[in-house]
């Protein structure tokens, strides 16, 4: 049960646990508490070494001692608890519930995946098409409300998955890319750059981007990169473009023994450079699973939607409960300081 639902007259406003689940606006207050009792401790030494004292000659056998004296002590301590208790009330006490709303205008990203025969080249842990998977998927887990979409190619483009917020989906499809999807052979840069157009023409998102990675040449399709370059530039896509693999001999499957084959591979970097400049992009090279991985944190932070968010804060007071309680001991003190019950309590 929530000690702060308990009713005024409840102790539960003075045990630990309450005073930890406050919160103190005015936090100076609770420091001056300590110097109440002082102050009254100094005006009780000073009533004693000031008052007038009358010497009066008993027989010890009258002096008599009783506990019921200490109630004289009952006026004092109700006006000290007072003081104690407005104290409290000042510092007002209170408990703030915050609650944040948090929304983002998302970005439309296409990830445009080169799944031609020479991505199987084993230059990346395992192959470069896996290299690249994996990279693709701790994007995806990494973005938050963007709107994300895949396009495969080769001899061919075509879109594996709209855009969607629909992670989950995505991280299917990427676990399903394999060589054997597209029939016809080569790299048609352009043509998946037209795919990835055509999906995002009608997009409003504020910002679009593509991450073209391919390890090769324009080999194949009916349009020219440059040209797609320039059609996707002219609906505001920005264009970053990754070369995966080195270039010259690398490691190509096993020949009879075991032993890595090594085949010559080439790159076309000129054209790759000139699509994510007329994208307004970037342009990275690696050469190792490391790299790949840094590129796409690079490109994580470059495309980070605003985030706005909204505070609501719902303040609950309860100064007025021990103001309460201070009411109830001045009027205990009013009622024990007249001359008739003090005469009472020091009788």
């Amino acid at each position: 049960m929530d000690k702060l639902n308990s009713p005024w007259y409840s102790m539960d406003w003075f045990s630990p646990s309450t005073f930890s689940s406050l919160t103190w606006e005015n936090k100076l207050f609770l420091y001056l508490i300590p110097v109440v009792p002082l102050l009254f401790i100094a005006r009780w030494a000073i009533r004693y070494f000031i008052n007038q004292k009358l010497p009066v000659a008993l027989i010890k056998s009258d002096l008599k001692k009783s506990s019921w004296q200490i109630l004289r002590f009952i006026p004092e301590l109700a006006l000290m608890l007072v003081g104690v208790l407005i104290l409290m009330a000042l510092a007002r006490p209170q408990r703030t519930n915050e609650k944040v709303e948090q929304w983002t205008e998302g970005i439309d990203i296409m990830i445009a995946l080169d799944i031609s025969q020479s991505m199987q080249i084993e230059d990346f842990e395992p192959n470069r098409l896996q290299a690249a998977k994996k990279v693709a998927h701790d994007f995806i887990k990494g973005r938050m409300q963007d709107r994300i979409g895949l396009v495969v190619f080769s001899g061919d483009a075509f879109s594996l998955a709209p855009l969607t917020t629909d992670y989950n989906l995505l991280y299917s499809y990427l676990n399903d890319i394999s060589f054997d999807m597209i029939e016809s052979r080569g790299t048609a840069i352009g043509s998946a750059l037209a795919v990835v157009t055509n999906r995002m023409r009608e997009s409003e998102s504020k910002s679009k981007v593509c991450i073209l990675i391919s390890d090769g040449d324009n080999t194949a399709g009916n349009i020219d990169p440059i040209t797609a370059a320039e059609l996707a530039a002219a609906y505001n896509i920005k264009i970053y473009t990754i070369i995966v693999g080195k270039e010259g001999l690398v490691p190509f499957g096993k020949d009879f023994f075991g032993r890595p084959q090594m085949v010559e591979n080439t790159i076309d970097e000129t054209t790759m450079r000139k699509i994510a400049n007329i994208g307004a992009g970037e342009f990275f090279r690696v050469a190792d699973n490391e790299a790949l991985q840094s590129v796409f944190q690079r490109i994580d932070k470059y495309e980070k939607a605003e985030i706005k968010e909204s505070r609501f804060k719902d303040t609950s007071d309860f100064y007025y409960i021990y103001l309460q309680w201070a009411m109830v001991f001045f009027l205990l003190w009013l009622a024990t300081k007249s001359s008739f019950m003090v005469n009472v309590l020091q009788d």
